[in-house]
């Protein structure tokens, strides 16, 4: 979801994003400039990573799975 929010630039900063990047593509060009401040991604680049790791999630499979027959065996 995007949030709108007004932002005070200096008029020459305004122009030379107008030049470079085009009025529809100002918001995402600051977005993209913004994000790695503001937003921590080294878990979700680490959990893709983890994903792409077959024999890793194949090991993690059969351990949830056993997990589960615990469960099953345990008394209430």
């Amino acid at each position: 979801m995007h949030k709108r929010m007004s932002i005070t630039l200096d008029e020459v900063v305004y122009e030379g994003l107008y030049r470079h990047v085009g009025k529809r593509r100002m918001s995402q060009f600051i977005e993209d400039l913004v994000r790695p401040y503001v937003v921590d991604t080294a878990l979700d680049e680490g959990y893709k990573a983890m994903a792409t790791d077959k024999e890793r999630e194949a090991d993690a499979l059969a351990w949830s799975n056993g997990l589960s027959g615990d469960i099953a065996d345990a008394s209430r």
